[in-house]
């Protein structure tokens, strides 16, 4: 019988309210420059979010999508270690990392994981992963090894038979997200599952000019469908980064000290939601670099959203197909058996964002111009939302919004 490996990735992504006092130093500290390799990782990083979240709203293009890219390519990065042949050209080609090599791959997650934590002092942003193997089961010294070398993996052999193996490995996660993602693992654990390997990410901030609260109101928002839906709509006054033309509106609103932001993009004229990320895609950096401060008016709906998808398709739609084939699949860098493929990939995320700031929360289990008169955003129709590093660029979660529940 063929093993399954299944892969599994849990992160937490929490923006909330903190006070200024003792939330760090009263100025940021310089940010050291990027080296190439993790530019480059950090550009392969924005073209696999860009490339996850068309995949996965073009099977799902009505509905609300939320997804981590990062989290999703850290798992997948640590899984490439374990990769061969095909199997790890296929995967690589997915990640969008053709060109480098497997030293440059993992020095350049080190450092981006290393940056990423230190970007912000106003904000917490924790970064853990994590290796379970099944009991009895031998797995490559190599791969164990340069996991811990570069994702800071921790370790640790378990019984699957045991039903208290669950509670261990859930229990990791509840910890390492502060709850937020409180179980990855549903019992019992298959006899065939061998191994699981869990990346967990927090994050937490505030708005760095929060809204107040006393000027939400009661606004319409048009669903994709065209119905009217009443919704609490957040507004603020004043200068922000946003920027304008035919083909979408952008408004880019920062947390902390300004180091993390949220951009919620707007489709203009009769363009979908689908062509304005095609257009977002095609030069991301450059549409950052168009932002304006500029005096304005934004409203903004308060909103609450979950969302949950099978991954498996879309990653075999990308290129990695392979790695899910049994038999054709090239994992003889955990066990030189050459028996190991993985089985699945699913991902739930959550997200609220408010007067204070954000909220969000993922789980992957695989087995990421002035004018003379201030302008007016309102977000009141289906947009696109996305939470990003401004140093590297780097895109933690991407959405779509097409309908509130509220």
């Amino acid at each position: 019988m063929k093993h399954l490996l299944i892969l599994s990735l849990a992160a937490a992504f929490v923006l909330a309210s903190c006070s200024d006092d003792g939330a760090g130093p009263e100025q940021p500290t310089p940010l050291r420059s990027l080296t190439e390799a993790e530019k480059t990782v950090a550009r392969s990083n924005t073209d696999f979010s860009f490339s996850l979240f068309r995949q996965t709203i073009t099977a799902e293009p009505g509905n609300n999508v939320f997804i981590s890219p990062l989290s999703v390519s850290m798992a997948l990065g640590m899984t490439l270690n374990g990769a061969a042949g095909e199997t790890r050209a296929a995967m690589k080609d997915a990640l969008e990392l053709q060109g480098l090599s497997e030293q440059e791959i993992n020095e350049a997650f080190q450092g981006l994981i290393e940056l990423l934590r230190d970007t912000d002092p106003r904000v917490t942003l924790r970064i853990a992963n994590s290796i379970w193997g099944r009991e009895g089961y031998p797995i490559l010294q190599e791969f164990i090894d340069t996991n811990v070398k570069y994702f800071g993996a921790e370790v640790q052999s378990l019984d699957f038979n045991d039903p208290q193996s669950v509670n261990v490995i859930n229990d990791w996660v509840s910890n390492a997200t502060e709850s937020r993602i409180p179980e990855i693992v549903d019992p019992p654990i298959p006899p065939e599952v061998m191994l699981y390997l869990i990346n967990a990410v927090y994050f937490k901030g505030s708005w760095t000019a929060q809204f107040d609260p006393e000027d939400t109101h009661d606004g319409t928002f048009t669903a994709r469908s065209g119905a009217k839906q009443t919704v609490p709509m957040m507004t603020r006054d004043g200068n922000m980064r946003h920027y304008v033309d035919e083909r979408l509106e952008m408004v880019d609103l920062p947390y902390g000290w300004d180091r993390y932001s949220m951009a919620v993009i707007l489709p203009r004229g009769e363009r979908s939601l689908a062509e304005t990320v095609e257009t977002l895609s095609e030069d991301w950096d450059g549409q950052l670099e168009k932002l304006v401060d500029t005096d304005m008016t934004l409203e903004l709906p308060r909103f609450t959203l979950e969302y949950e998808v099978g991954l498996k398709d879309i990653l075999t739609t990308m290129g990695m197909g392979i790695a899910f084939e049994g038999g054709r699949a090239d994992f003889t860098g955990i066990n030189p058996a050459g028996d190991l493929f993985i089985s699945r990939v699913k991902h739930k995320t959550f997200v609220e964002v408010n007067e204070e700031g954000t909220e969000a929360a993922a789980a992957t289990s695989v087995e990421v111009g002035l004018t003379s008169v201030p302008p007016v955003m309102r977000v009141n129709r289906p947009f696109i939302f996305l939470i990003h590093e401004r140093h590297s660029n780097t895109i933690l979660f991407i959405g779509q919004v097409n309908d509130l529940n509220i």
